[in-house]
């Protein structure tokens, strides 16, 4: 069973839309959370994806970051061809399109999940 946390950092997570990206540190700063690895952690923990796109989350380098508890091998290749299928390109292991961030609005998330 998720915990609130959790059930926080996945309701915020399910705004932002195909295409798009976000970091753990945008994730944690839209919690109100100082720890962008607790993020990373409720994202490993993930029950409900793909319904929950865990695989929308970079490192604030903007470089791919992790993926189901992995930073690389099978797991991080699962991670970016799910995004290259939403348009989302890396270059270099680097975000080609900054553009692609998504900002989310400056309240906290107030629904469930």
């Amino acid at each position: 069973m998720p915990t609130l946390f959790q059930k926080q950092v996945y309701a915020a997570l399910k705004q932002v839309p195909r295409g798009r990206v976000t970091t753990y540190k945008q994730l944690a700063e839209c919690l109100g959370c100082r720890s962008c690895r607790a993020v990373g952690q409720a994202l490993k923990r993930n029950p409900y994806a793909p319904k929950v796109p865990c695989h929308r989350v970079i490192a604030s380098d903007l470089t791919p970051g992790g993926f189901m508890g992995r930073r690389g091998g099978a797991a991080l290749r699962r991670k970016l061809d799910l995004l290259a299928k939403e348009g989302v390109r890396f270059h270099a292991d680097k975000l080609v399109e900054p553009s692609r961030l998504f900002k989310f609005p400056d309240r906290r998330p107030h629904s469930e999940f």
